[in-house]
Formats: C-alpha cells, sequence, structure tokens
C-alpha cells in the first residue's frame, strides 16, 4: 500500500534537517497512524498529536515543534544551530544555539526583521562594540557577530538559569543574603563598565542572569552610553532610555549628563525588586512612574518583608536616593556596603570573604545615616492614562511586560536646542516683556484719555 501522503507539519521538519523520514514513521505509529494507512475515525491523530509524540520521545522540543507547526523551517544562523528561544523584547529575540562545529551552547542576539532599520542596525552595531569592549566576568561576553541574509545576530556566551525577574516571580522575594550576593555582583560589572567611561542605563532584574550556582551577570548593553566629554557623540544623548520601573531621577531630569550614579540607582530599584517582589512604584503610567521616581518615596520594604533588617533598608534607600549628592557614590562602594551580608553566602560557595575589585581601593568609611522616616504607602491610580506626551512609548512597567527598553526625547527639550540654551532664551523673553510692558501700558492709558 502506497505511503501516505506527507503532511505539512512532516515536510518542514525533513526540510529543516530536524528528523529523518525514520524518527517521523516512529512517531506516526507511536501516534496512531501506521506506515501504510492513512488515518481514519479510529485513529484521528492531528499534526499536533504528531508534534506531540515527537517531543515526547526527545526528538523534538517544544519550541522546535511549534516553529514546524507554524511552517518554518530555518534553524540556523550561520555557522550556529538555534535550539531553543530564551526570550523576546521590543529591540530583539534572544535564541539558544550550538555552534555547528565547535558544539558549543551559546545565547544568540538577533535583530528582528520589522525592526531592521538603518538607524535599528546602526544601534546594535554599537551595542555589539560596546560589548566587544569590556572583558569581564561579571558582563556576559560576547563571543561573535553577523549577518545572515537580512538577519543581523550577536553571539554571547550561555549563561544556564534564568534572569533575576523570573527568579522573583518562580520563588518569591529573596533573603537578604542571597539578594545581597546577586547585587554585589551586578556592582562589580558596572565598576568595571564605569571604570572603562561606559554607564548602562538599563540595570534592571531582567538583565541580571543568575547561574543555578548562584554566580550573576549583567547583560544587555544595547542602550549603554559614554561617559564623559564622548556623550555628545552618543546618538541617544539627551534622551531619556531605559524602564520606567528603574530610571534615576537625576536621568529623567538631565539626561544629557550621564552618570555612574544612574546606574546606581537603577541597581537600588533592583535590589529593592529583589527582596519585596514589588517595582518601587506599581500601578499608574509611564509618566506616573517618573513622577514618582523624582517626588516619592517607595513603600518600605519592611512593609511588605518583615524579615528585612534596619540596617538592610538604610543602605538599599542610600542607593535610591533621590539626589545623586546622597546616593552611594560608587559601585565599589556598594560592593563595600553589601560584605555584612555577602561574607557568609560568599564564603559558603567560594571558601573566602568579598574583595574589592584590585583596580580601585576600597573608599573610606562611611557613618551610617539616620534612618528614614517610615513612608506612607503610595496609591497611584491604575487606570490613569496619562502616558502621552514626552513618555509616550516606554515600557509602563517592567514586571508585567516582556517589551524591551525604549528611547524617549527628553521633555522641555524644544527641537535640537539644548535646555541650558533654552533658559538663556526664556530669560531674555522674560526681560524684554518686563521692559515692554510700561510702554504699553501708557499706549492703553493714552487711547482711553483720548
Amino acid at each position: 500500500m502506497n505511503k501516505p501522503e506527507r503532511t505539512t507539519f512532516e515536510r518542514c521538519a525533513l526540510v529543516s534537517d530536524l528528523l529523518s523520514e525514520e524518527q517521523i514513521e516512529e512517531a506516526r505509529t507511536g501516534a496512531g497512524w501506521s506506515a501504510g494507512d492513512e488515518p481514519d475515525s479510529e485513529t484521528p491523530a492531528t499534526e499536533q498529536q504528531l508534534a506531540d509524540r515527537l517531543v515526547e520521545i526527545g526528538y523534538l522540543n517544544p519550541w522546535q515543534a511549534k516553529q514546524l507547526l507554524d511552517g518554518r523551517t530555518k534553524f540556523n544562523l550561520g555557522p550556529y544551530e538555534i535550539v531553543d528561544s530564551i526570550g523576546q523584547g521590543g529591540m530583539g529575540q534572544v535564541f539558544k544555539a550550538e555552534h555547528g562545529v565547535m558544539g558549543r551552547t551559546v545565547a544568540i542576539k538577533v535583530l528582528p526583521l520589522n525592526k531592521t532599520t538603518p538607524d535599528a542596525v546602526i544601534s546594535f552595531t554599537r551595542e555589539i562594540r560596546a560589548l566587544a569592549s569590556l572583558d569581564h566576568q561579571r558582563l556576559v561576553r560576547a563571543l561573535d557577530a553577523g549577518q545572515d541574509g537580512n538577519v543581523y545576530y550577536l553571539v554571547t556566551e550561555y549563561i544556564p538559569g534564568c534572569d533575576l525577574r523570573k527568579l522573583v516571580r518562580r520563588d518569591g522575594p529573596l533573603p537578604m543574603g542571597t539578594a545581597a550576593w546577586i547585587t554585589c555582583q551586578v556592582a562589580e560589572g558596572l565598576h568595571y563598565a564605569h571604570g572603562r567611561g561606559l554607564v548602562h542605563r538599563d540595570v534592571k532584574p531582567a538583565n541580571v542572569l543568575v547561574a543555578p550556582d548562584g554566580s550573576a551577570k549583567l547583560s544587555d548593553l544595547g542602550l549603554a552610553g559614554p561617559l564623559g566629554g564622548d556623550a555628545e557623540n552618543d546618538p541617544r544623548y539627551g534622551k531619556i532610555v531605559g524602564t520606567a520601573d528603574y530610571i534615576s531621577p537625576d536621568h529623567i531630569k538631565s539626561p544629557w549628563d550621564p552618570t555612574p550614579a544612574w546606574d546606581i540607582y537603577s541597581l537600588g530599584c533592583t535590589l529593592y525588586y529583589s527582596i519585596t517582589g514589588k517595582v518601587p512604584f506599581p500601578g499608574g503610567s509611564t509618566a506616573d512612574k517618573a513622577r514618582a521616581h523624582c517626588d516619592l518615596r517607595p513603600l518600605d520594604p519592611r512593609r511588605l518583608c518583615e524579615d528585612l533588617s534596619d540596617e538592610f533598608v538604610d543602605m538599599v534607600a542610600d542607593m535610591m536616593a533621590k539626589s545623586p549628592g546622597e546616593r552611594i557614590a560608587s559601585a565599589a562602594e556598594v560592593m563595600m556596603r553589601l560584605e555584612p551580608w555577602v561574607r557568609d553566602v560568599r564564603a559558603a560557595q567560594y571558601g573566602g570573604p568579598m574583595a574589592l575589585p584590585p583596580t580601585q581601593a576600597a573608599p573610606p568609611p562611611v557613618a551610617a545615616p539616620p534612618a528614614p522616616p517610615r513612608p506612607v504607602p503610595i496609591s497611584v491610580d491604575r487606570n490613569s492614562s496619562d502616558a502621552a506626551g514626552t513618555f509616550q512609548g516606554m515600557p509602563t512597567s517592567d514586571e508585567d511586560d516582556d517589551s524591551s527598553s525604549l528611547v524617549l526625547q527628553t521633555p522641555d527639550q524644544p527641537g535640537n536646542v539644548s535646555r541650558p540654551m533654552w533658559r538663556v532664551l526664556r530669560v531674555v523673553l522674560l526681560w524684554i516683556l518686563a521692559l515692554l510692558a510700561p510702554v504699553v501700558a501708557v499706549w492703553i492709558t493714552y487711547l482711553l484719555m483720548r
């Protein structure tokens, strides 16, 4: 008896080279189809049932099965074989892959075809070069980059485990020691990046990758920018970039003056999330969150987790101080302040105390500040729609939104005129109006008396 005609799913599987005919026949038999019979009412196997059977046997994983069911057949980028999907955001997709010859497992970030504009390609290239210029154990390392047809991709080391956001969602708020140890490792990576003239600008739980052994690395330098005099050469100079739940007040108010303090505040918000399971200012629109970062105190984390010590809460508050001058000054100082909670965790894992990076000596001891007044809970209208204007487009909440971070135009910055120049023009206009006011008043009086 003739073999039944191949289904679309089977043809895609064969074209993709993910499966052989023998493997498909084995799955067909297990799913209720014999090698020589058409399916009938007694054996109503469907493509979905066949795909499920292939996953059950272990010939496909769920992601591969879904791609084949959707009619996709390409599972490679250059020399890399795509194995699975890791995540997807507004500025890129990330896949798990293996090098076809070396067998090395890697992560590949791909610029989506619908986002491949000239500006996006330039931005992606800048990310590749920024990551390639850094080499540190606490930063995800770049391994390769390339182009396959119209697809641009960046290859980085693969970190098993999950990101901090998923970890907290799965296991709940972290103990102080664990949260401090993860934060300390991220601070070490930031210390290195800051020393090489880069500010990350998008430190958040979703960009902190945590391996099963507790080691952590900071990822995604897609929004990183230069510090100091090179900042004006950044195409994002004068724009607000990042994620609304973790952006600093000084970043919002002065986006043309990037400093390491931006990352310290964002890292403080990330630590707040890791010990409470909540972002500092939940609910509301993007504009609501921006105003809250500038003007309001977050809910005292002890209201959400009673096990937190007063000293630990004070340290988090110092990282999240509204004024950069009152904030913890550097990533190295963050590491030093975290040492009391990190010591036991690190000793258990590595058999030794934490050490500051050799490139910078420990700063002098800082006297503990007085405990901040106990704040009241912040109530934000969840139905507010005030997201228009300058903050339109930025992800409202990293806690509920899987989209990647976006770029915004600076508020109060008209056209291409810098904000300081606009202030000068405004003062000049006010003086002109003040000088003309008496003349106008005399003229109006003269007209009324005629």
